[in-house]
């Protein structure tokens, strides 16, 4: 054999060891720049957990989820709209896709974030949603082993304390605020959404995909939008009520789904859910400073007990079911 006959197979060899180097090389920075992604969300999204409880007396729920993603559409449309109508027989193929993840995502997870604004205080909805990177993993159909199974008890043990206000007789008599499970069922939807993100068409740009959720969510709340304004009347606008509603389309919509999204398709559902945890010390810290809102020991407690709970939960490797 010559020096000729080895030349292909250490040309591939070569190639596949650069084509190694460079996804090494790229992987860090994937990482990083999906974690630094997740964080911008879970801090933005913080904020707007304050916001919707500080709406809750000027603007009925639902019309406050409406107006924000008429905001969010009209925020992302000059960014989105040309790829959109490239990627339009894409987006036309995966219809059914697009509209589950714009109803789970748009239209329930945030009108149900409003309503719970109503009746329960900021730090709780922070607090509830702590379990969220749970219900993720399950939802995304990853194994969950016994230090897995420990911290999602430890969790939902810290959220039921939270719903039950620390008696047990409590949760028995079912004696907790109704936005309190209206935050639980936001929770679920959120969930289920981030989930859902994992099987997005590589194919459809972010861009594209999230102009056509924020198009078909704001679609489907259309018809709840005008029932409300019928029944609860509209509102008036004013510096405390536009202002606001500024924040949460173009901050908690355009900027922070776009990067939550992105963030999931650079490390996937359950590292993008580790930075969610720090929801709850982000909502605590603003509700406090903007609403006034006190923290005491019951809360700090179920605080503890959700993000032990979720960082045990979410330690060790991540394996996808087959």
């Amino acid at each position: 054999m010559t020096v000729l006959d080895h030349a292909p197979a250490t040309a591939t060899t070569a190639t596949a060891t650069t084509a190694t180097t460079a996804t090494a090389t790229r992987t860090p920075a994937g990482g990083g720049a999906g974690l630094l992604l997740a964080a911008v969300a879970t801090v933005v999204w913080s904020g707007s957990f304050v916001v919707s409880r500080a709406l809750h007396d000027g603007v009925p729920p639902v019309q406050a989820a409406f107006w924000r993603w008429v905001i969010a559409l009209v925020a992302v449309a000059p960014f989105a709209v040309r790829q959109a109508w490239r990627e339009r027989a894409l987006l036309r193929r995966h219809f059914g896709y697009i509209a589950l993840a714009a109803l789970l995502g748009i239209t329930v997870y945030n009108t149900l974030v409003n309503q719970a604004g109503v009746t329960t205080s900021a730090s709780n909805m922070g607090m509830i949603m702590a379990a969220a990177p749970v219900l993720i993993a399950v939802f995304a159909r990853q194994r969950i082993g016994g230090r897995r199974a420990v911290g999602l008890v430890i969790a939902l043990l810290g959220v039921l304390t939270l719903l039950g206000k620390g008696s047990p007789a409590a949760l028995l008599r079912l004696d907790f605020t109704t936005g309190d499970l209206w935050m639980l069922a936001a929770a679920l939807s959120f969930a289920w959404y981030s989930a859902l993100l994992r099987r997005k068409p590589a194919r459809i740009g972010q861009l594209p995909f999230l102009f056509a959720t924020f198009a078909l969510g704001t679609a489907l709340l259309a018809p709840v939008y005008v029932v409300s304004l019928v029944t609860q009347g509209g509102f008036a606008p004013s510096a405390g009520t536009v202002g606001p509603l500024l924040y949460v389309g173009v901050c908690s919509s355009a900027v922070a789904f776009f990067a939550w999204n992105k963030a999931i398709s650079l490390i996937g559902p359950a590292r993008a859910g580790i930075v969610y945890y720090l929801q709850p010390v982000c909502v605590a810290l603003l509700s406090f400073a903007l609403l006034g809102e006190r923290t005491g020991p019951l809360q700090i407690l179920c605080m503890a007990l959700i993000l032990a709970g979720v960082a045990l939960g979410a330690s060790g490797p991540v394996t996808a079911r087959r």
